[in-house]
């Protein structure tokens, strides 16, 4: 659409363990979990689902159908919320039942599908301690793609990344992590100490603090997005407290879009004030194929989120979404059953904020709201 920025959202890329296996490098496979003491075993309980996972398989392939999509649509910007470490280290954090890593050798899969930028403020980006975090931003560094939400000390973490957008102005992007999604309270990050820029809670205190932040850098004509990894994986509520954050992000805090992830399956969305709120994205790519336990929400299927905003107000002009499915590790475009059940979904978890979706001959989905 001429004149909008379009930005290409999704949920959690989670890249490291099976997925890593199957890679042209695949790094140490040891694990420290109670349910699986390899790496290997995720890939065999996904050959186990669906068929055998030929590999190594090449960096761009576990995007599958996403690519062409990609291609088609050609967004202004492509984020992701990485749920990764990419690190060869093996200090990995005592305590916490799981732990996900990629080889940096691995690191073209990510530049393969042409991602501009990667939030790290979740509950697995220190899952190999510090010497983990740092590798992992210097290898995104290296690999030229931008990351935030995470740093070497809490200026770092807090610092949002800037894009200009030719011809159309410039896109903000904030990253933030809550202790409801599972982040630990001493990965926040410190002044003179690494981690996520952590958020306490969800207060108004909160919201003023963020303003600061937003008004130091945000120009007429600029959007701005506050990429945020909240809530519990599982469950369709979405609590009081983060309707209420969401809506003062946007009434106070100059926040045009809130791309929220965490839940492992999509959840209801909200246009407030001209404003997208996606509270859960849903997964967008894991090696949870062959474990069972959740299969009521669906949890491998998800979205492409594309949002074309008007620089001038900061406005959302048009909404659609592309589903996907998992399978072998992969993204693929979902069948019309599975479009057709996301749909009803959506229509029944955005009546309590006046959105529905219409599907498309394609299979797309169009938001509407009112």
């Amino acid at each position: 659409m001429p004149g909008t920025i379009s930005i290409f959202m999704c949920g959690d890329v989670m890249t490291g363990r099976g997925i890593d296996q199957i890679l042209p490098y695949p790094g140490n496979p040891l694990l420290h979990e109670s349910y699986m003491k390899n790496a290997r075993g995720y890939v065999e309980l996904a050959e186990r689902e669906s068929g055998r996972i030929p590999h190594p398989v090449s960096f761009s392939s576990i995007w599958g159908d996403a690519l062409g999509e990609l291609e088609r649509i050609a967004p202004d910007l492509k984020i992701i919320n990485l749920e990764t470490s990419i690190t060869k280290s093996n200090d990995y954090w005592k305590g916490k039942p799981v732990h996900y890593r990629m080889n940096p050798l691995n690191i073209p899969c990510i530049t393969a599908a042409g991602i501009d930028y990667c939030s790290l403020a979740n509950n697995h980006t220190l899952d190999w301690g510090y010497a983990g975090l740092t590798e992992t931003i210097e290898t995104l560094k290296k690999a030229r793609v931008e990351c935030g939400g995470a740093g070497g000390n809490l200026k770092e973490a807090e610092t949002p990344v800037l894009f200009e957008i030719k011809g159309k102005g410039r896109v903000i992007v904030f990253s933030f992590g809550s202790e409801t999604s599972g982040i630990p309270q001493e990965w926040a990050a410190r002044e003179n100490r690494p981690g996520v820029n952590f958020l306490k809670n969800l207060s108004s205190s909160t919201v003023r603090c963020i303003k600061e932040r937003v008004q130091k850098v945000k120009k007429h004509g600029d959007i701005v997005i506050a990429s945020l990894h909240w809530g519990d994986n599982w469950g369709y509520e979405i609590p009081y407290e983060q309707t209420l954050f969401a809506h003062m992000l946007i009434d106070y805090t100059g926040i045009d879009i809130v791309h929220g992830h965490s839940s492992h399956h999509v959840k209801g969305i909200e246009v407030y004030r001209e404003r997208p709120i996606i509270y859960g994205c849903g997964d967008f790519l894991n090696d949870y194929e062959g474990i069972n336990g959740y299969e009521f929400f669906r949890g491998d299927l998800g979205f492409m989120y594309f949002a074309y905003m008007e620089p001038e107000n900061g406005n959302l002009v048009r909404f659609h979404m592309t589903p996907t499915h998992i399978k072998r590790f992969t993204v693929n475009r979902a069948t019309t059953p599975d479009a057709v059940w996301l749909r009803d979904v959506l229509n029944r978890e955005g009546k309590r904020f006046g959105t529905r979706v219409v599907l498309q001959k394609d299979n797309t989905l169009t938001l509407e709201w009112y």
